[in-house]
C-alpha cells in the first residue's frame, strides 16, 4: 500500500500551521535549533523560547562564542536543560568543523555532538530537502495505522524509517514535504486519541477499516511531582535566576529532603549544567 501523498500534500496546504522554523528566513541553522526544542516538548512552550534564541544567537558561531551556562539560562523552563548543552557543542562544531554553516550531509550532521539520528534526519529534510525518512511519534502513529492497520505508541525505531523510506516519493523535494505534511497530520489530525471524522484519508486508513484494534503497546506519561527530575529543575530554576555563583546552603529551600536534594546536585553536576565554584557554592557553566 502506498501513502496517500496527494490529499496528505493538500492538507498541509491547507492546514499547516505557520510556525517560524518553517519560514524560509530560519534557514538550516533555525531549523536545527528547533528541532532540538521540540524534543519531548510542545510547540507553545518552544515558540517564545526559539524566538528569543534567534534574535541573541542567530548564528552557530554567535552561540559558540557565548559560554554554555547562558546557553543553559536562555533554556528556561523548556525542560531537559541538557539539550541546551548539547545545542551549544553543536554550535562549536558548527563553527570549528564547517565554516559557521550547518552542514547538509546526513554523515556530518551525525558527527555532530548532541544530534541524534532523528534530529539530523529532520534537518537533512526540512532545511536542505534531502529525501530520508523523518521519524517521530506522529509519524510513526500515521504510518501505522494508514499503512499497517495497528494502533501502539511504542517508540520508533529501524523498522519504522525503513518502511517510510520505502514509501517516500522518489523526487526529494516532494518527499520532504511529505515528511512535514504528515508530522503535521499526527499532530493535527491522526493524534493519540484521532479525529476521525475530520480526516481527508479515512478511506485509505486500514486501522479505520479494520474496526481500530486497541493499541498493541501503550506508553504510560511520565510522573513529575516528587521525582529527582522536579528537584532538579528546581535546582536549575535558581541557578539561572542568579547572576553569579549560589552557596549550596541556599539550595536547602529547594527541596525539603536532604538526601534527595544533594542526590540531584550530584546528577546535575555530573551533567555538565552545574559546576562548583568553590566548596560552598555552584553556578552555571562557564559563567
Amino acid at each position: 500500500m502506498n501513502l496517500p501523498v496527494a490529499e496528505l500534500l493538500t492538507f498541509f496546504a491547507r492546514h499547516g500551521r505557520e510556525l517560524p522554523w518553517r519560514e524560509k528566513s530560519a534557514g538550516p541553522w533555525g531549523v536545527l535549533v528547533s528541532e532540538v526544542m521540540l524534543q519531548q516538548t510542545p510547540v507553545s512552550r518552544v515558540l517564545a523560547t526559539y524566538r528569543d534564541w534567534l534574535r541573541r544567537w542567530p548564528t552557530p558561531a554567535a552561540l559558540a562564542a557565548d559560554s554554555p551556562g547562558e546557553a543553559v539560562r536562555a533554556w528556561g523552563r523548556l525542560g531537559y536543560p541538557r539539550r541546551a548543552l548539547r545545542l551549544h557543542a553543536a554550535a562549536v562544531a558548527i563553527t570549528q568543523r564547517h565554516d559557521g554553516r550547518v552542514p547538509r550531509d546526513l554523515g556530518d550532521l551525525l558527527a555532530l555532538p548532541g544530534v541524534g539520528d532523528y534530529t539530523a534526519r529532520a534537518v537533512a529534510a526540512f532545511a536542505f530537502g534531502a529525501r530520508v525518512p523523518v521519524v517521530d511519534t506522529n509519524v510513526r502513529r500515521v504510518v501505522n495505522r494508514l499503512v499497517r492497520g495497528i494502533d501502539d505508541g511504542g517508540p520508533a525505531g529501524a523498522a519504522d524509517r525503513a518502511l517510510l523510506a520505502e514509501l517516500l516519493p522518489a523526487d526529494a523535494s516532494t518527499a520532504a514535504a511529505l515528511s512535514v505534511a504528515l508530522m503535521e497530520f499526527g499532530a493535527l489530525v491522526c493524534r493519540a486519541s484521532p479525529k476521525c471524522d475530520d480526516c481527508p484519508v479515512r478511506d485509505r486508513c486500514r486501522w479505520l477499516t479494520a474496526g481500530k484494534p486497541a493499541a498493541t503497546v501503550t506508553r504510560r506519561p511520565q510522573a513529575w511531582h516528587g521525582t529527582d527530575r522536579q528537584v532538579r529543575g528546581r535546582i536549575m530554576a535558581v541557578l539561572r535566576a542568579s547572576p553569579g555563583p549560589v552557596p549550596t546552603a541556599d539550595l536547602d529551600a529547594v527541596w525539603p529532603v536532604a538526601e534527595q536534594r544533594r542526590r540531584c546536585l550530584d546528577s546535575l553536576l555530573a551533567d555538565g549544567l552545574a559546576v562548583r565554584r568553590d566548596p560552598d557554592s555552584v553556578a552555571l557553566p562557564g559563567g
